[in-house]
């Protein structure tokens, strides 16, 4: 591995030299194409969403427009030849106007340099300036939720922002789906975290959050983790000068309550910021189940019915520091520092028989689960912008740590409250995470794009696992070493990709390819077994899109995914939930392999937009939670790849200005969902038309206060064992 490493950083290496060499190349921009960069003037650092709108010179209608991406940079192209006008914007800062820019298409495009803009600095009275970005913006290869715009979510966490977007759903407990899958990655900052998904997405505070980027089928850039794509949670950072905050405080039903606070301190060559936050949420809820165990010619019954509860906490504690070395140098570092718990309880009545037969035994199952983790994360950023335009080269450290501990018990008890069988398993140990990457792009031509990179991932795991079963004759709990284990898990991952991109006027297309060196090993201390992954996997991607006059834009575009399975996926030992439940992972799990499809079509009408997306996702090794009878009335729980999945839909959003004072954002999504393949030896084939649709309508009253109503519904879907 180590040589692995070496030949692909002397390769990055070599070709980051070669760009400072060629540093001043001079490369030339299509005709009718108008590109620019837009920055602050103090302290000289790119502004990433500044309108940037071209107006025809004579008739001051507005011609087309777009906003600047993370380096500040915007490109206009298929502008037609004529006179125009150029207005840059951004909230907080004076707009800056060109008056006049000539186009003729018998000469190259416009290159109008760096454009500054400078702080607003307003000392008046009775001025109300009042501004708003739409909800959602469409790029070519992610859609850009505007936090902001959901008022009702300011007091909640990034799943509350969740509940009102595209392409993600929502249970009753706050778990969360993209695309129909709970399979996706979330990054914070473009960073990886020390904790699961859907913990992340629990645990953050809304009002911290500037915009979520859901990218549901990314670029050979990214880690190809997850089946349904990446939700990026960009954070929140001060954009004046000086010392500035904010606190929120939320409160609501089932004990259900929590806050947070940021507080910044922003000079022209740094930036320092510092947050806390904490909630707790409770869900109740009701439970039931009936269960069949045919054997011959007799069928044994259990019937349960009764009340959960479940309850997650969280808080954290995270800060950094920005450091503008020079104008093209950026250095940046911050620590994160968390925990959480939850805790699952429940008390059921069970009803058990057999037919023939006609004797009902009666039981009460008591239920506790427990489990808390504690993590920390460091991670340093340095960024270098070459002279040249769209040239760069950085580079990102990110180390985390975690320990959890976990502890389930269950206990069988007679109508006279005498416990008649219980178990009890514990779980604990720490995680190590080191993430490495090295990217590097460049312009070639002018509209050609270049990039290049490495990233590797390294994790070491170990999991100390302890199982006691209840002695009626004693009264006590004993330990049980057969199902006690202590497990390591080790995984290195190694990455290089490259990627190409290019403009041609009105239509742009990137291709880019990603090579990933996996080894994996599953070792059971003590217990001589060992599993390994020792293997090579490459996932392409592709992306084209086409913008027609009028404001309308098509997209189409591919990439090959993998879902690689969970660590307790993988545990090939049984650990029991109650006495009708066993638990069991599987070590010879293959990862998923997802083939992602997408054409997207959307069309601005002034402050409103319609958006149509098609999409079809094959998923090859799907893993499923399945069932099979452990023994009489016990059913085991384990993970199997049970065949091919295969999803075809279409998504639709409409964001309307129905009145000044209204705002209608309608989302609809609906596919037909197949799967088929092979379980314990038999074949099977399941389908089903599934859809959901969410209605958010935001009233205005005045320029401060909103309204949100929102309301939703989820189809039930087919799995392979049920629905």
């Amino acid at each position: 591995m180590t040589r692995i490493s070496v030949v692909l950083f002397g390769l990055i290496f070599a070709i980051t030299i070669s760009g400072y060499s060629d540093d001043n190349h001079k490369g030339t921009i299509p005709s009718r194409a108008i590109i620019g960069r837009v920055f602050d003037s103090e302290l000289e650092v790119p502004l990433e969403y500044a309108n940037v709108v071209l107006y025809d010179k004579d008739s001051k209608a507005q011609i087309t427009g777009t906003i600047t991406n993370q380096k500040g940079s915007f490109r206009m192209t298929g502008v037609k030849s004529g006179v125009y006008t150029l207005q840059v914007s951004f909230m907080g800062y004076t707009t800056t106007i060109i008056d006049t820019i000539e186009i003729n298409s018998n000469q190259p495009g416009i290159d109008l340099g760096t454009i500054f803009l400078e702080q607003a600095v307003l000392i008046v009275d009775g001025v109300e300036v009042v501004a708003e970005k739409s909800a959602i913006e469409f790029k070519i290869d992610k859609k850009v939720i505007n936090v902001s715009k959901y008022y009702t979510a300011v007091s909640g966490t990034a799943v509350d922002v969740l509940e009102n977007v595209p392409s993600v759903t929502i249970d009753i407990e706050g778990n969360v789906s993209l695309r129909g899958s709970a399979n996706f990655t979330v990054l914070i900052d473009g960073r990886s975290t020390a904790l699961e998904a859907s913990d992340v997405l629990q645990q953050i505070p809304a009002s911290t959050i500037e915009n979520i980027e859901i990218i549901t089928n990314p670029s050979a850039k990214y880690d190809p983790d997850g089946i349904s794509g990446i939700i990026n949670i960009i954070t929140k950072k001060a954009e004046l000068k000086g010392i500035n905050g904010i606190v929120n405080l939320n409160a609501g039903f089932n004990e259900k309550y929590g806050g947070d606070f940021l507080l910044n301190h922003k000079q022209k060559k740094y930036q320092i910021y510092l947050g806390v936050d904490y909630n707790n949420n409770v869900f109740p809820g009701s439970f039931l189940t009936e269960s069949h165990t045919i054997t011959g010619d007799t069928t044994s019954f259990v019937y349960s019915d009764g009340d959960f509860r479940r309850g997650r906490e969280h808080y954290g504690l995270r800060s950094g520091i920005d450091l503008y070395l020079s104008a093209n140098d950026i250095w940046s570092m911050n620590v994160r520092y968390g925990g959480m718990s939850m805790e699952h309880s429940s008390v059921l009545d069970f009803n058990e028989w057999t037919e023939p037969g006609d004797t009902h035994d009666l039981y009460i199952s008591e239920s506790n689960a427990e489990r808390g983790r504690s993590f920390y994360s460091a991670a340093t950023d340095y960024c270098h912008t070459f002279k040249k335009k769209e040239h760069e080269i950085s580079g990102q450290v990110n180390f985390s740590r975690r320990h959890g501990d976990e502890e389930s018990s269950s206990e069988l008890l007679d109508t006279d409250g005498a416990i008649t069988s219980g178990q009890t398993s514990t779980e604990q140990g720490p995680s190590t995470r080191f993430r490495a990457k090295l990217d590097y792009f460049r312009s070639l031509w002018g509209a050609d794009r270049f990039e290049i990179g490495y990233q590797c991932r390294i994790s070491r795991n170990e999991n100390i696992n302890e199982s006691y079963e209840y002695n009626p004759a004693t009264g006590e709990y004993e330990f049980r070493s057969e199902f006690s284990h202590t497990v390591d898990y080790d995984r290195d991952i190694h990455a290089l990709y490259t990627l190409y991109s290019r403009e041609l006027g009105s239509f742009g297309y990137q291709g880019g390819i990603r090579g990933e060196y996996t080894y994996r090993l599953i070792a059971l201390i003590g217990e001589n077994e060992r599993f390994t992954i020792d293997r090579w996997d490459y996932f392409p991607s592709a992306h084209v899109s086409y913008e027609f006059p009028g404001h309308h834009q098509i997209m189409v575009n591919y990439a090959r995914r993998i879902d690689r399975p969970r660590g307790w996926y993988l545990e090939p030992f049984e650990t029991w939930s109650n006495a009708y439940n066993v638990r069991r992972g599987n070590p010879t799990l293959q990862p998923e392999y997802i083939d992602a499809y997408e054409l997207g079509y959307q069309k601005n009408f002034g402050k409103s937009m319609f958006s149509l997306e098609v999409y079809h996702r094959i998923t090859h090794n799907k893993v499923e939670r399945v069932r099979s009878v452990y023994d009489a009335n016990i059913i085991l729980h384990t993970l199997e790849n049970v065949g091919t999945d295969y999803t075809l839909g279409a998504e639709m959003m409409v964001a309307w200005d129905l009145f000044k004072w209204l705002n209608l954002n309608l989302t609809g999504n609906v596919y037909n969902y197949q799967i088929k393949g092979v379980l314990y030896g038999d074949s099977f084939s399941r389908e089903s038309f599934n859809w959901s649709t969410r209605l958010n309508n935001t009233v205005k009253f005045g320029s401060l206060t909103r309204i949100q109503i929102i309301g939703m519904y989820n189809s039930p879907a087919v799995l392979s064992q049920g629905e």
